[in-house]
């Protein structure tokens, strides 16, 4: 598809990857994490051949997710630091919800709603590698207290990362011109000055 050359570049072809691997495997691990958490789901084991190898491969898609997040976090968790305008901008997040966000404070690259959902991704994703670790019997044997205390933080960490990811789904969506930067690597300057003015002066100078 022929692109604007005027276009703004978000993400580099790396970035993009490195997205869409923590994204397909969060599909992988949320669907078969789901299929052991309650009998209602457990029929979702068929699309990974069965309960046995779900069981297998459960695991090793939350190392692949575990290691591709943190890349991801490596690479923009100074881009996600809070500062003033950040609290500002969560301050007038209704306005955003209503449509009105014409006077909304000056965002840089993210803004304070993207960061908390960093954060907030972080931190979960943190507690669910730690948890999952502490599961995994088949390469670790630790005190069966701590693998049951590990089995309701693995689950309530693993509740919270779905609903924080279709909030992230929803929002992509919903803001028009967003889904692109990770499909082609582009924003439009429109976009870009509409939504991140500070990170749009900074690109352009303008």
């Amino acid at each position: 598809m022929i692109r604007d050359p005027k276009d703004i570049k978000r993400y580099n072809a790396s970035e993009r990857v490195n997205h869409w691997i923590v994204g397909i495997s969060f599909i992988l691990l949320a669907l078969s994490g789901l299929a052991f958490f309650h009998p209602a789901f457990f029929p979702l084991t068929q699309l990974f051949g069965g309960p046995v190898w779900t069981r297998i491969l459960h695991p090793y898609a939350g190392v692949l997710m575990a290691v591709a997040f943190l890349i991801i976090f490596i690479r923009f968790f100074r881009l996600n630091l809070m500062g003033k305008k950040d609290f500002e901008w969560l301050a007038k997040a209704r306005n955003m919800v209503d449509g009105n966000d014409h006077d909304m404070p000056e965002q840089g690259k993210y803004n304070g709603g993207q960061k908390v959902l960093f954060w907030s991704l972080g931190v979960c994703m943190l507690l669910m590698s730690v948890s999952g670790i502490l599961m995994w019997r088949a390469w670790f044997h630790f005190p069966v207290e701590l693998v049951r205390v590990a089995v309701v933080v693995h689950a309530a960490c693993g509740a919270v990362m779905i609903g924080l990811i279709l909030v992230h789904v929803y929002a992509a969506i919903w803001v028009k011109g967003t889904i692109r930067a990770m499909w082609y690597g582009t924003v439009t300057r429109a976009w870009a000055r509409q939504h991140h003015r500070g990170w749009y002066r900074q690109i352009t100078g303008k």
